[in-house]
């Protein structure tokens, strides 16, 4: 399934540069309308995330995101800031289909574990975002030294299937997704469905992603300055 990003700042649809909040272009004032755009396309995913949220450690664009579920019916995955049970809670009343749990996973993998239990494996996802296979933690702007394969591992033992999975060095970038990483991870751990995130700049990085195992997929930047558009995404989404 492919899932166009849309990134929240300020209640704008923005895109950042390796995770960098100061590299920030603005992609649409009106992240409603971007999204009817991809609904009207035929597409029927969207991956969300609130980025101030995500450095503020709760969530902060409520309004928008309520909007985008109450005037679409596309299916949601949302992330940023979500460290609390009664977050999760929050946004799975709210109609968000797929909540994802990004450092809270590794400084609180209890709150993980409560979601899995409560709600299900298929409304949780778990963030491993990171550089040189060591993740990044506070939105993106800590890092620890955890690599990718204990994260995962850990997860899984608590019940999680959904991973996506960020390179940073590639997000926003176009330089192309790490299908090495991305490919290892999803033969080592065949129980889970591994999400590639960061880096796409065209419609073949997708297709070879397609053919190396990875079944969901997130494209962002690539919509708005690379070689992809929105009709070519929905002639290869499952």
């Amino acid at each position: 399934m492919i899932f166009p990003a849309i990134d929240l700042l300020h209640g704008q649809s923005v895109r950042l540069y390796q995770g960098d909040y100061q590299k920030e272009t603005t992609i649409n004032p009106d992240p409603l309308n971007q999204a009817q755009q991809i609904e009207k396309i035929g597409l029927k995913h969207l991956h969300l995330v609130d980025l101030d949220g995500a450095k503020a450690g709760e969530p902060i664009n409520l309004s928008v995101i309520q909007s985008l579920r109450e005037k679409t019916e596309l299916f949601i995955e949302l992330g940023g800031g979500i460290r609390t049970i009664e977050q999760v809670d929050q946004y799975i009343k709210m109609g968000i289909n797929r909540v994802i749990i990004g450092s809270a996973a590794l400084t609180h993998p209890e709150l993980v574990q409560t979601a899995v239990k409560n709600y299900g494996s298929d409304k949780i996802v778990v963030g491993v975002d990171g550089r040189n296979e060591k993740v990044a933690t506070q939105g993106w702007l800590e890092n620890s030294d955890t690599n990718f394969d204990d994260v995962i591992e850990a997860m899984l033992s608590v019940g999680v299937i959904n991973f996506v999975v960020t390179d940073i060095a590639r997000d926003g970038t176009l330089s192309g997704p790490n299908v090495e990483l991305l490919s290892r991870l999803q033969k080592k751990f065949q129980e889970s469905n591994i999400i590639a995130s960061g880096g796409i700049a065209n419609i073949q990085n997708v297709k070879r992603l397609q053919t190396s195992g990875i079944k969901d997929i997130i494209v962002g930047r690539a919509l708005y300055d690379g070689d992809v558009t929105l009709s070519q995404l929905k002639e290869v989404d499952g």
